[in-house]
């Protein structure tokens, strides 16, 4: 059965980072996109970060960029969100998503929409 776990969400300050991990089962990362998006009450969802087959290139949003690193573990199959520099308006649940392709910073999530999220909170 595919499927991926999100965690590592928290309360964070502004200024401040956080690490999240998405953990899949019933697939290998390597062997597709990945990426990640964020939904927030009131706001579109938005696609943050898309790494393509094979993890050689990434793509983040504009809101993002130059702050947030999108990474893999092959060995553990885990994908990573290194967040850094957090914003209250990154404030959201975030979810991993799989597929065939990245469109931008957007992940086709093919094979899996996401799992049940994690929420990070930046706030002082």
């Amino acid at each position: 059965q595919v499927q991926v776990v999100e965690s590592g969400g928290d309360l964070v300050q502004p200024g401040g980072s956080l690490r999240l991990s998405c953990t899949a089962s019933g697939f290998t990362f390597d062997d597709y996109a990945v990426g990640w998006f964020r939904q927030s009450p009131g706001k579109k969802r938005e696609g943050i970060a898309c790494m393509i087959r094979g993890g050689r290139s990434a793509y983040y949003g504009h809101s993002v960029r130059d702050r947030f690193t999108i990474s893999k573990d092959d060995a553990k199959n885990i994908v990573y969100l290194q967040m850094n520099n957090l914003k209250p308006e990154d404030t959201a649940m975030y979810y991993c998503v799989a597929g065939m392709d990245c469109s931008g910073s957007w992940c086709s999530a093919d094979l899996t929409t996401g799992g049940q999220g994690t929420q990070v909170t930046v706030s002082s």
